[in-house]
């Protein structure tokens, strides 16, 4: 009963931060604004305590474990030798964590709800460079957090994609506000959780192009890839094991050519081992990336803030529907970039709806353990937001040559 007491004062301090946040962005001055985001608030955080106890497999079998291991091996000295198949940054909050007396699974639930606060706040500062509503501002706070696929991700699932997202959206966030020093940090501190903010990585030589970026902005990236992995390297693991771990766990992709995401590879028949569809759909994510740099270079640096959104969100989506090996949780950057373009150009609200459509197909196929419909359904929705995309930038990009 004292492990969910202080589970439950952790959660409403998160909440309470969360009202923090609203209050100083000056979206809340008025009494009955307040009321409605306490209860708001209230929902969200009540939601997920009545979820803090639910395991899946991936916790069952990897974070259990993994948290088990520091325990009984030392804890952060753990560290020293590999852990896992997760980058030291979340390694060392699970280290941590083998310290507490809190119920292992209820503090990584409550590390990825402290997240989707970070994240619904730099979402709502994103549709802030855009619009002047309050309102929507607002709106976008609360969307993110009863978002389904993240409340389902965090609180429910237990994984982490909102601490890597959410640095992901800082960073485009400083990008566009004229702070390129920590747009930078938030990309590699991002990158540091997780592989998958490669997603987004290819929009930052578009910035570099738009001179939102400036080339001697460059060296803070891997200054804080360097400083965040430096504590492993001093407890005693090697640097280059430490430095090339992605590379070095390439192999625990899988060898599927798809894995409950409703990526391309739904529309292809083929064995489940596919060297030949693998490799090309590594060549088709080139090709795709190339040809956006192509069109937007052929554009001029003058890159308005509307076209590096759609730039953005262009990305997040096209990168893991064409790449091989993707997940049931690979899109939840677009899910979250859905969020802010529908936001800032509500035309787009469908936007929000085929991007959780496509995940949520995913999510099911996982925590159900049987698909709801065919994968390739989520394949079609985002076939569909692409092409409202690329009709987006032609568009916004020509108004303005």
């Amino acid at each position: 009963m004292t492990a969910y007491i202080i589970t439950g004062l952790l959660m409403a301090a998160i909440g309470a931060f969360a009202f923090f946040l609203l209050r100083r962005e000056g979206l809340l001055r008025r009494i009955n604004l307040i009321v409605i985001s306490i209860i708001f608030l209230l929902g969200a955080f009540a939601m997920r305590f009545f979820v803090i106890d639910y395991e899946t497999l991936d916790y069952q079998w990897f974070l259990a474990p993994w948290v088990q291991h520091f325990r009984d091996h030392g804890g952060f000295a753990a560290l020293a030798h590999p852990v896992g198949n997760y980058n030291v940054t979340y390694l060392y909050f699970l280290a941590f964590f083998s310290y507490l007396p809190l119920p292992d699974l209820h503090l990584i639930k409550l590390l990825s709800i402290f997240f989707d606060v970070v994240l619904a706040f730099y979402v709502m500062r994103i549709v802030g460079l855009y619009v002047k509503s309050d309102f929507r501002r607002w709106a976008a706070f609360f969307l993110i957090l009863y978002l389904p696929t993240v409340f389902l991700n965090g609180a429910y699932w237990g994984q982490c994609d909102s601490i890597f997202v959410a640095f992901a959206v800082m960073g485009f966030y400083y990008a566009l506000a004229g702070r390129p020093v920590l747009s930078m940090v938030g990309a590699a501190l991002s990158l540091a959780f997780k592989l998958q903010a490669v997603f987004l990585l290819p929009l930052y030589p578009l910035l570099l192009f738009a001179r939102r970026i400036k080339f001697r902005h460059l060296p803070v990236f891997p200054a804080t890839y360097l400083l965040v992995i430096f504590p492993v390297v001093i407890i005693g693991r090697p640097f280059w094991d430490t430095l090339l771990l992605y590379i070095n766990q390439a192999h625990t992709a899988g060898l599927g050519l798809n894995y409950n995401s409703p990526s391309i590879f739904t529309l292809i028949r083929a064995e489940h081992y596919d060297p030949f569809w693998a490799a090309i759909g590594v060549a088709w994510t080139f090709a795709f990336v190339l040809l956006v740099y192509l069109f937007t270079f052929s554009r001029g640096r003058n890159l308005s803030n509307e076209t590096l959104l759609t730039l953005g969100i262009l990305f997040a989506v096209g990168v893991p529907l064409l790449l091989p090996h993707m997940n049931d949780r690979y899109f939840f950057l677009a899910d979250i970039f859905a969020v802010c373009l529908a936001m800032t150009r509500l035309r787009y609200l469908p936007a929000i709806a085929l991007t959780q459509f496509a995940s949520l197909l995913g999510y099911h196929a996982y925590l159900q353990q049987r698909f709801f419909m065919p994968m390739r359904y989520g394949t079609f929705a985002l076939l569909i937001l692409m092409a409202m995309l690329l009709i987006d930038l032609v568009w916004t990009t020509r108004r303005r040559r």
